[in-house]
């Protein structure tokens, strides 16, 4: 159920940019590094922009990546979609993917699906 729950957040997130979401231009600043449990490196672009009221905004992507390609390395310039409410919820368009929450949805309605059948034949035949 954690990866329905995971997929399930990120789709309802992006749909809710799609409607209500801004465009800005931002600049990649740095990459935040993040290091993975069996010792992969992730790098999280950090993109900075000006908000339409005037705040200035410089949050890390949700997503990493193990290579960063010349379209998202440090100076560059990049299109993000942000909440005016709330501007750390944004996508970097081009490296954010909803493919990976959608891809956690399957998944996690597969195994769902699976064990309550599995439960509920284990119920049934007691």
């Amino acid at each position: 159920m954690a990866f329905l729950g995971f997929g399930v957040y990120g789709l309802r997130r992006a749909s809710a940019l799609r409607r209500t979401g801004v465009t800005a231009e931002a600049r990649i600043v740095r990459h935040d590094v993040k290091r993975g449990d069996e010792g992969a490196t992730f790098y999280h672009p950090v993109a900075a922009w000006t908000a339409r009221d005037g705040r200035t905004c410089e949050y890390s992507s949700r997503f990493g990546r193990g290579v960063v390609g010349s379209a998202f390395g440090v100076g560059a310039y990049v299109i993000v979609q942000y909440d005016p409410q709330a501007p750390h919820r944004f996508v970097i368009e081009g490296w954010d993917m909803t493919s990976v929450d959608l891809l956690f949805t399957v998944l996690g309605s597969v195994f769902t699906v699976g064990t309550v059948t599995v439960l509920l034949l284990r119920v049934l035949t007691l």
